[in-house]
């Protein structure tokens, strides 16, 4: 999916533009028992608490593609005969009325998700009317070519309020207030079938987890069925360490410099081309410019291998899940620096009577603890 689909999607949970005609949930305790199920008529809740559950369920969509938000492909296999996709696509087509299946998802679910509070899992069917978009990317509204039924699901963590002194109007007084349980943002949630093209796939989903560094394994094991996406942060890692271990005594300040520079400059063109579709970087990319940088065709054969096996074979990534564009850090164990990445030409290294050195141009103000300093000419 694409953020521009993502977006439509978006806009179209909510309250007063969502044709669910009911949302479903399942209160799970701490220690994996469930509380509560409940099934909740849309057309029945005040407005205030209707905006709040769309609300919480439309969080399931937010982030970042590729870091929160991760595409979900199942095999064709699966789609013809799987348990895992055959349970999503009975949920969906029952609108969530098959007790059985409901339950059996909430099962899932609980196996696979362990959480230091009680929990929620909130569920809804909705029917969206595609819109029929024309050549000139208008949308018309009275115009529709597609049905687009899907399932969305939100897991939100429940949580304790804090002891406090609550105002009672009768007495007005303040006094000491009850302790209740309030239902937070989801942590966890997919969107199935995915909406690809401004159309139903039922062989994508599309999951998301607020922890960008938690790739919820167990969870997507056993609703999907599927590997789990390395977690942006571990990908962010991976690619530093590949880069290190591959590159050894060549990878240098001015390499990784040209690789930063590389890839956010491929993100900013990206950004202003205004193309749908996801930006993604494949390894012949990375490779040309560790090439255009010296790096012997040794270490370039030991990269390639290395990333097949990181990554996988002739994988794409996010480019974004690899590098801070707003960011870069030089690290020793004593002393951290941070630069303007568009301005990391102002460092260097050097080795001076046999010692490394950090070199710093530092030809404008200087400031220490807040302090703008004067560097003396020794000469």
């Amino acid at each position: 999916m694409t953020e521009k689909e993502i977006g439509e999607i978006r806009r179209h949970v909510r309250r007063d533009r969502s044709n669910m005609t009911a949302l479903y949930g399942c209160f799970v305790s701490e220690g994996k028992e469930i509380v509560s199920t409940f099934r909740l008529s849309t057309g029945m809740m005040p407005e205030n608490e209707g905006d709040k559950y769309f609300g919480m369920l439309k969080r399931s969509l937010s982030g970042t593609l590729g870091k929160n938000l991760i595409d979900i492909t199942f095999r064709t296999q699966q789609v013809v005969d799987s348990p895992e996709h055959k349970l999503l696509m009975q949920l969906r087509e029952s609108e969530l009325k098959d007790e059985e299946s409901l339950n059996t998802f909430y099962q899932k679910v609980i196996d696979s998700v362990t959480m230091d509070t009680g929990y929620l899992i909130l569920i809804g069917c909705d029917r969206y009317d595609v819109p029929f978009k024309g050549k000139d990317d208008h949308i018309q509204a009275d115009g529709s070519n597609e049905i687009y039924r899907y399932l969305l699901c939100g897991i939100c963590p429940v949580k304790l309020s804090k002891p406090a002194l609550e105002y009672k109007a009768e007495q007005k007084e303040f006094h000491d207030s009850a302790i209740t349980q309030l239902l937070s943002a989801p942590v966890l949630g997919f969107l199935f079938p995915a909406f690809d093209n401004r159309s139903t796939n039922i062989y994508n989903a599309l999951m998301y987890s607020k922890d960008a560094g938690d790739d919820h394994e167990a969870f997507v094991t056993a609703i999907f069925n599927t590997k789990p996406t390395m977690a942006a942060k571990a990908q962010k890692q991976s690619f530093e360490a590949l880069l290190s271990n591959a590159l050894e005594e060549e990878c240098s300040l001015e390499v990784v410099q040209a690789v930063h520079s590389e890839i956010a400059e491929m993100i900013q063109l990206h950004k202003e081309s205004k193309v749908d579709e996801p930006l993604l970087i494949c390894k012949e990319e990375v490779r040309g410019v560790l090439e255009a940088n010296g790096i012997s065709e040794e270490k370039m054969s030991k990269f390639s291998v290395d990333y097949d096996e990181t990554f996988g074979f002739e994988a794409s990534l996010h480019p974004k899940n690899v590098i801070d564009q707003k960011q870069f850090q030089i690290k020793t164990p004593d002393v951290t620096i941070k630069v303007n990445p568009e301005r990391s030409d102002l460092i260097e290294t050097r080795v001076i009577g046999g010692v490394k050195y950090i070199m710093i141009c530092a030809d404008e103000s200087v400031e220490v603890n807040g302090v703008n300093i004067n560097i003396q000419d020794e000469s």
